[in-house]
């Protein structure tokens, strides 16, 4: 029986999904070569400061242990020096583990213990002594150093437009408030761990490790020892979450591999639960927002400014408040981010980053100019609604975000909303209704794939991408299924490997867009091979047909009303084992006369217990316009997984840091606290369709951010109508209601 063989756009079953469940996909800390070793690393336990001796004598007598590596030991050939720039790190000095005796924050690396088993080096690691000189002159709260802020390395956002101030001062209906967001932490299940062999005959490394893009690592251990790319092999199959955290390398694989270069020996490294908080976070940021409009609730004026933090080595930056200038028809605009350094560790992207932290505070604010004019909150974007770009004077590719506002206020019943805050009770359950606009950038990064079809017709495709848990695998063996006319049973996408076809890291939403086009190109030029063969063939059947009088299905090819030729047949009449073709994909240069986003519409349903403070979230439904969704099944779950993530974010998320000695307190699951089954209830997904020629081939944009931007200020804005108290700072736990 013949499968069906049209996949794009149907839901369909991960393809790697029974690998999953039995065990037998593979993640990182899994991969055990012969005669491997393990290292256990070593965190500083001040925030500033020396290191004025490190004791590890008695480390070193515990049997089993092979070595103590710190910043007095670094083998020479280690180019800690060197001048490979990471195309991910910001402007600055990238932290460099074992530089020198400086501690730059809390949790900085600064020994490792190698020994034949992962309890023997704990165990002896437990036995090593630091001995530092601490400064006490230190800071890691935003808010008490804002002083120090600057626009130094700071891309300058868009220029403004009006006379934004004057706006706001003459106006009718103006708000004037602050909003903060703590650092919160990536926190995927699977932590993050390498595992490095070093070939001494080959002057070459094989390396495992969990990163967002294999290429990635490779540049960075390629860089730092001072090799050829091609000496350094990194595989990364499968990926247990990751959320922005793995597109940087982590201080983890300079130890595995630097260890194993050293010893000669398989070296793996995996980090503790508590050295996930060791390294990068979304960052703290305070921001401040001027809103006015007239009496019908038309804006005049919006004024955002945000502060966020950074490292004193590094400027991270994100796109925070540039959203404010696209997202709303208004002629009056000034926007303004400003870093301010600290003594932690350079922040990271994180899900969303900066859309989910500026559309915070934009969206809350939009919610009390709203009931400072008196018109209800959807009804005011719907009058403040942009029909172009205004940042970059451009027509959107395609936006469908009215029919977004449509679909979610049938699905959630909008129109029972009350506009006077505790107007719903349930019991003892006050309720409450809050909605939010959502939106991301639509991307497409330059990406390459190669496709082998064999004489059992069997298709390979691959690229050196990766798959975080999003459905790579699956969507990628959809497209190039659908293509050939092919059961998906019969295509096989690999990926995760430095040796294949290069591919940008999967993050920022793009890996659909970006590598999913290459696939359909290499494909599509498959095509055009078995075309071409298949004249020389077979041409009593193909003569005088064109290709685009070829039909490519049920694992064959035709033209017009002649028969099915198999692609087996076709390539073994050839006398060939295989036909194959490798493309590079890049953005149509027309792409850039267009704004390309992604857009969304989040209402929510909150109850608050009217005695104890203790917010629920019974419902939450999410539409989204994303372009052509590619696969449904995999599609929802990214929504589903992004809202999951907005509320924690709105109610429970927050790395709490000591300012006496800046340790992060609750580097735990225990007392971090992450959204839990009690915490989800209903979560309603709907895609609106969206037709969009421009974007890309596939006219896919992308849906690993969008699920998360508006979460938290939609579910902000409904505790507020239950409750009639507006908390500002995030998480809002039950005392600052209260």
């Amino acid at each position: 029986m013949i499968a069906d063989t049209k996949y794009i756009g149907k839901s369909t079953r991960r393809v790697d999904g029974i690998k999953k469940v039995t065990g037998q996909a593979p993640y990182i800390a899994e991969f055990n070569p012969a005669d491997l070793v393990h290292g256990y690393i070593i965190n500083s336990t001040i925030a500033k400061g020396k290191i004025t001796a490190i004791h590890k004598e008695k480390a070193l007598q515990v049997p089993g242990v092979r070595e103590i590596f710190t910043h007095e030991n670094v083998p020479v050939e280690v180019k800690i020096d060197s001048d490979y720039t990471d195309p991910l790190a910001p402007p600055g000095n990238p932290f460099r583990p074992l530089y020198d005796e400086n501690i730059l924050y809390n949790g900085q690396p600064v020994a490792m213990v190698v020994a034949d088993t992962f309890e023997t080096a704990a165990f002896a690691a437990g036995l090593v002594q630091v001995e530092y000189e601490e400064e006490e002159a230190y800071e890691v709260d935003i808010r008490r150093n804002l002083d120090n802020a600057t626009h130094e390395d700071v891309p300058e956002p868009p220029e403004p437009r009006g006379n934004a101030a004057d706006a706001f001062n003459s106006s009718e209906v103006k708000i004037d408030t602050e909003y903060y967001q703590p650092r919160e932490y990536h926190n995927p299940m699977e932590p993050f761990a390498s595992v490095a062999s070093w070939n001494e005959e080959e002057g070459s490394f094989s390396i495992y490790d969990k990163i967002q893009g294999v290429s990635s690592s490779q540049g960075y251990i390629a860089g730092i020892f001072n090799l050829e790319k091609e000496k350094v092999r990194v595989i990364s199959p499968f990926i247990g979450g990751a959320f922005g955290s793995g597109l940087r390398p982590q201080y983890q694989l300079f130890f595995a591999a630097m260890a194993s270069k050293a010893l000669k020996l398989p070296v793996k490294v995996v980090m503790t639960r508590t050295q996930m908080f060791s390294f990068g976070h979304r960052p703290a940021c305070l921001q401040r927002m001027k809103l006015s409009a007239d009496k019908s609730g038309k804006l005049t004026s919006i004024r955002h400014q945000a502060f966020a933090e950074t490292s004193r080595f590094e400027k991270f930056n994100e796109t925070v408040v540039d959203w404010s200038g696209l997202m709303y028809q208004c002629e009056n605009v000034a926007l303004d981010y400003q870093l301010v350094p600290v003594d932690v560790y350079t922040p990271l992207d994180m899900r969303a980053p900066g859309g989910s932290t500026g559309m915070y505070a934009l969206e809350c604010a939009m919610d009390e100019l709203a009931i400072e004019a008196g018109v209800d909150p959807l009804e005011l974007r719907i009058i403040n609604y942009a029909e172009k770009d205004q940042n970059e004077d451009k027509p959107f590719s395609s936006k469908e975000l009215k029919a977004c506002y449509q679909r979610a206020a049938e699905k959630f019943g909008w129109q029972k909303r009350k506009s006077e805050p505790r107007s719903i009770k349930q019991g003892n359950q006050l309720v409450g209704y809050g909605m939010a606009s959502g939106v991301w950038e639509a991307m497409q990064q330059k990406s390459s794939a190669k496709a082998i079809l064999t004489s059992e017709g069997k298709l390979t495709v691959s690229s050196g991408t990766a798959d975080i848990g999003t459905g790579t695998y699956t969507i990628m063996s959809q497209i190039a299924a659908e293509i050939l006319g092919l059961s998906i049973e019969n295509v096989e996408f690999k990926l995760g490997d430095s040796t294949l076809p290069d591919a940008p890291i999967e993050g920022g939403s793009w890996t659909a867009s970006s590598v999913g086009s290459a696939v359909k190109m290499v494909c599509s030029a498959l095509q055009e091979s078995i075309f071409e063969l298949a004249t020389q063939t077979h041409p009593d059947v193909f003569e005088n047909k064109l290709i685009e009088d070829a039909t490519f299905s049920n694992a064959g090819l035709s033209a017009g009303s002649g028969a099915t030729i198999s692609y087996a047949e076709i390539i073994s009449s050839a006398e060939k084992k295989s036909i194959q073709v490798e493309v590079n994909s890049e953005p149509e240069d027309s792409r850039s006369n267009y704004s390309c986003y992604t857009h969304s519409c989040v209402m929510v349903e909150v109850h608050v217990d009217e005695d104890t403070g203790m917010i629920s979230i019974p419902r939450v439904v999410n539409a989204i316009a994303g372009g052509k969704i590619l696969n449904p099944k995999t599609a929802e779950s990214q929504i589903i997984g992004g809202v999951t993530w907005g509320i924690g974010m709105a109610l429970e998320e927050e790395g709490m840091m000591d300012s006496r000695n800046g340790r992060i307190m609750n580097a735990n699951l225990a007392e971090y606290h992450v959204a839990v089954q009690a915490d989800v209830k209903e979560i309603d997904v709907i895609f609106v369709e969206e037709q969009d020629d421009i974007v890309n081939p596939l006219g896919a944009k992308g849906l690993g951010e969008i699920g998360i931007v508006g979460v938290a200020s939609a579910i902000s804005n409904a505790i507020y109508n239950a409750t009639g108290k507006r908390v500002r700072e995030l998480p809002i736990t039950l005392d600052k209601v209260l």
